[in-house]
């Protein structure tokens, strides 16, 4: 699956992309039919000018077929190239 979220978020052209597998640390907790946990940071420019809320927005939409049978949960931190 990082190999897969990775290349999808190629679309965002981002500068720095880190994506962690943490499934491991959720494994069977009550509510999780069997998609993975990851967490990304990620920094690019199409986040220029755009909320937190417009950010993740974009994320989800180069994800959305992944959820929420594949991708259970994600955690994101998504800044602009020029916040760095």
């Amino acid at each position: 699956m990082i190999e897969e979220i990775t290349a999808r978020l190629q679309t965002l052209s981002p500068t720095t992309l880190d994506l962690i597998d943490e499934s491991a640390l959720h494994a069977g907790h009550q509510g999780n039919g069997g998609g993975g946990h990851y967490k990304l940071n990620i920094t690019s420019s199409h986040f220029c000018g755009k909320s937190q809320i417009m950010r993740h927005r974009l994320i989800y939409q180069a994800l959305a077929d992944l959820m929420p049978h594949k991708i259970h949960a994600l955690s994101i931190h998504a800044i602009a190239t020029d916040e760095v």
